[in-house]
């Protein structure tokens, strides 16, 4: 008896994760870097922070997710779509052009507080992305880009 309750459980797990994976969510693509995109923007001579943050940042922060295979998977998707929601309300460097100075310089004051504090990338995101783990040298090199162009948006 125990048996055959245990093969109809698994039986509608089954059929549950099998139905789940039609409910995706929409995905984060965008074809083109904008003119407001960060890059455009002032990281475009910056190619070793060009390439920190397009792989540390971007997938979670930019209009712009490169998807892995296990984004395809619900519940996975329905996590990954969370968190790139919530990642682009706390900062989105596809629209960085349309922030104000003020705000510019707090984004970067939040970054950097982020990177140094090892907040950002997150760890399980890191995990899963080697490219996206930052080495000493990466976050010193990213730290003193934030400070530079704080300094530069505020004219000095």
């Amino acid at each position: 008896m125990m048996k055959r309750a245990l093969w109809i459980s698994l039986g509608i797990l089954l059929i549950a994760f099998v139905v789940i994976q039609f409910f995706q969510s929409p995905k984060n693509i965008s074809t083109e870097v904008g003119v407001n995109d960060l890059f455009s923007q002032v990281v475009d001579k910056e190619l070793e922070v060009k390439d920190i943050l397009g792989h540390s940042c971007y997938d979670c922060h930019s209009n712009n997710t490169h998807y892995l295979w296990y984004s395809r998977i619900a519940p996975v998707s329905w996590m990954l779509a969370s968190h790139i929601k919530e990642g682009k309300e706390d900062l989105n460097f596809s629209e960085w052009g349309l922030l104000s100075d003020r705000e510019k310089i707090s984004a970067l004051q939040e970054m950097g507080d982020a990177v140094t504090k090892g907040e950002m990338p997150l760890k399980g995101y890191a995990r899963l992305h080697k490219k996206a783990r930052l080495s000493s040298d990466q976050k010193e090199q990213l730290l003193k880009w934030i400070d530079l162009e704080s300094l530069r948006l505020l004219g000095q």
